[in-house]
């Protein structure tokens, strides 16, 4: 009997590992947390807000949800299709991430027990939202954060509203952060700047602590701007908000490129432009830009760093 008793509280302590046993989460009763990951790291890339419309083409794979179903054992950019592909096989590369996609037509919820929501993941990465979140999913992705989720945001410049629907990322970036049901008093200590900034190249800030400056990935010394936007800092609303990316001539609250800041206990970055991590690479006829791999910046360093820092890898 005793040998039956510790199979079974070992199996009972596997279960709460990989985060099949459920309770629910700080701030949002009755909800699931996000599992602790243990040598995996789940991340889910967005494609269900017009990722896709007119040139832009910011998906890891166009096998969606699954892109191992495009290349199970990807060693190339042109092993999935999509600008985001460099980003997506570097992490599968690693064997220590799982990838997964959010397809056309899906929508983010919190605690369903789906198998794409958001419960299931670490990190969501949501590049250039081109539809506005529907008021249960800013709740979701709210309370995601709040439980422990990584909530990986890319703007684009104002007036880049690709699929003509009337609404652009920084707009649907700050409505998220100003009307979600949750928290809508700047949770996050800071919003997107409406305004486009053609051509330069921002600089990190010297601080050598800093986990996504100086990450498992590589050290990031800056990015660029190929026609994006900047963020402004609120610190007052929140004191966790930190730029660490600024566009030449900036610092302090103003003209922030990348930031990143926390909420409840999970994590957020936010990028002001989505030419930085694109590759170069995607679906026929989309005109794209390699930031993966200019030299006028890091910017493969700085995706995959924040990606850690958010998954808490």
């Amino acid at each position: 009997m005793s040998r039956l008793r510790t199979a079974a509280a070992l199996l009972a302590t596997a279960l709460v590992t990989v985060g099949l046993a459920t309770t629910g989460g700080p701030g949002f009763p009755g909800a699931v947390a996000p599992a602790a990951a243990t040598t995996t790291h789940r991340v889910l890339f967005d494609n269900s807000k017009a990722e896709t419309a007119g040139n832009a083409d910011w998906i890891v794979s166009k096998v969606q949800p699954d892109p191992l179903g495009e290349n199970a054992h990807p060693t190339t950019d042109k092993n999935w299709t999509g600008a985001l592909s460099s980003w997506g096989i570097a992490l599968q590369q690693t064997g220590q991430y799982s990838l997964k996609t959010l397809p056309p037509g899906g929508t983010f919820t919190f605690g369903t027990g789906a198998p794409l929501d958001l419960a299931n993941f670490d990190t969501v990465v949501i590049p250039e939202p081109n539809i506005r979140f529907t008021p249960d999913e800013k709740a979701a992705l709210m309370h995601f954060v709040q439980n422990g989720g990584g909530l990986f945001l890319i703007s684009d410049h104002t007036m880049s509203d690709r699929n003509n629907d009337g609404i652009d990322s920084p707009a649907i970036i700050n409505d998220l952060f100003t009307d979600n049901g949750v928290d809508n008093s700047d949770p996050f200590g800071f919003s997107v700047d409406l305004t486009k900034i053609h051509a330069e190249n921002p600089r990190a800030v010297d601080d050598p602590a800093d986990p996504v400056l100086h990450g498992p990935f590589g050290t990031v010394t800056g990015s660029i701007i190929r026609d994006g936007t900047t963020m402004t800092l609120h610190p007052a609303d929140n004191p966790a908000v930190k730029g660490i990316v600024y566009r030449p001539g900036s610092s302090g609250d103003t003209g922030a490129f990348f930031v990143t800041s926390t909420f409840g206990n999970g994590r957020i970055a936010a990028w002001g432009d989505s030419s930085p991590p694109e590759d170069g690479t995607g679906q026929p006829n989309n005109a794209l830009h390699d930031g993966w791999n200019d030299p006028a910046g890091t910017d493969a360093a700085l995706a995959l760093n924040a990606t850690a820092w958010l998954s808490k890898a």
